[in-house]
């Protein structure tokens, strides 16, 4: 029986949420994976390619999973040509809206998994002027200021124990700090561009 949209909607959002220590790791499977995307997807589509997320700033445990982001020059071509070359590779493809249950833009995202079927990307590929890219802000900020990523990993850790298979809540619960760290971050950014 094929599985549906709705039921692969559902069984992303509800898989385990593990929170790990950080591992070494992490940036040798993104440049694995950014490896294999330039190896086998159309070069022409392909802008820059991110290591953003948790697994992207050391020492900050994270799930287990290496959040990439991929410009494409079209989001329309992407759906034409990049989509049936991922998913012949058995990633797992959602036409996803940005906010929320049906917030445009929408956007390419791809789930990758090991044999086991435990995921190992995440994948999202927009178009240069995404705000998506704001992500890496939040990155470097994290990077930059230890004790906020710390603040961070107490919060994802709580939220991990009170939703251990609730995705969407997980990922709300998050949403205030990120918020308020992006300001601080904005400012932060805009004072050492100013000196």
């Amino acid at each position: 029986m094929t599985e549906t949209l709705e039921d692969r909607v559902r069984r992303a959002v509800q898989e385990d949420i593990a929170i790990e220590p950080y591992s070494p790791e992490w940036p040798r499977l993104f440049l694995e994976e950014k490896e294999h995307l330039l190896t086998c997807l159309p070069h022409e589509l392909i802008g820059r390619i991110e290591h953003f997320g948790s697994t992207a700033v050391p020492g900050l445990a994270a799930k287990p999973i290496i959040d990439m982001l991929v410009e494409v020059t079209s989001l329309e071509e992407t759906r034409c040509r990049i989509v049936p070359i991922l998913e012949l590779q058995g990633y797992d493809y959602f036409w996803r809206p940005t906010w929320g249950d049906d917030t445009p833009p929408f956007y390419a995202w791809f789930i990758k998994r090991d044999p086991r079927g435990k995921r190992t990307h995440h994948i999202h590929m927009v178009e240069g002027h995404f705000e998506h890219w704001d992500r890496l802000l939040f990155r470097d900020y994290l990077i930059q200021h230890p004790d906020v990523a710390e603040d961070y990993q107490r919060l994802k850790i709580r939220l991990a124990g009170m939703y251990p298979n609730d995705r969407v809540a997980y990922t709300k619960g998050k949403t205030d700090f990120i918020l308020r760290v992006m300001a601080q971050a904005e400012q932060f950014n805009g004072k050492h561009l100013s000196t």
